[in-house]
This record gives structure tokens, C-alpha cells and sequence, in this order.
């Protein structure tokens, strides 16, 4: 039940970030402080989801970019030098595949994600 609790987060946030960075091009998001602001916020729940997410089930689900999100999580706060960069790339690449996987996880290892005890 916590990873069906966990990948419905990062799935409810990475949506989030898809709605808001849809059809902006890249000068135009660094310029948007709101939009920014909250494309990150939504990134970082959706690492400290994926942070959270147990070893074991890490293993069931290889193709996750688990590495990126954790090094995503650290870069963001402290607003380190390139995390524009990391944000884009996170918003272009990172959150669009982390999304496409677990739906094809949960076609194909539904366990993983059924709230059940």
C-alpha cells in the first residue's frame, strides 16, 4: 500500500508539472517566476516521493532514473549553479519519462499499485 500511496503521488504531481510547463518555451519558463516557483515545488514532491520509494521495490522498477530525481532534490532548494538547467531538464525529459514508465508499470506489475492491506 505505501508504494501504491507513493506512485500515486509523484503521478498527481508529475501531472502537474506536464499542465504547467505545456507549450513553454524555455525563456519564457525561466522568466515566469510563478509558474517556475511551482513546476519546482511540484518536482520536489515528486522527488520526495521517489525518495521514499522502498529498495526493494527500486529493483522492480529498474528503468526509474532514480539517481536524477535524488540529485534533482538536492539541486532545487538550494537553488544550486545549473539548476535552471536541471529544472528544464527535469520539466523537458526527466518528469515525462518517470510518468510514461509508471504507466507502463502499472499495466504490467499492477500489485505495485493497488491500495489494498
Amino acid at each position: 500500500m505505501l508504494n501504491s500511496a507513493l506512485f500515486a503521488i509523484i503521478e498527481e504531481a508529475g501531472t502537474a508539472v506536464m499542465i504547467l510547463g505545456e507549450d513553454v518555451e524555455r525563456a519564457e519558463f525561466l522568466a515566469s517566476r510563478l509558474t517556475r516557483s511551482e513546476v519546482q515545488r511540484q518536482m520536489l514532491i515528486m522527488a520526495g516521493a521517489i525518495d521514499c520509494v522502498p529498495a526493494e521495490s527500486r529493483l522492480l522498477l529498474p528503468e526509474l532514473e532514480w539517481d536524477g530525481w535524488g540529485t534533482l532534490r538536492r539541486a532545487l532548494p538550494q537553488g544550486q549553479a545549473g539548476a535552471d538547467d536541471a529544472v528544464w531538464f527535469a520539466l523537458r525529459s526527466l518528469v515525462p519519462a518517470t510518468l510514461m514508465w509508471l504507466q507502463i508499470y502499472r499495466q504490467n506489475q499492477p500489485e505495485l499499485f493497488a491500495f489494498t492491506i
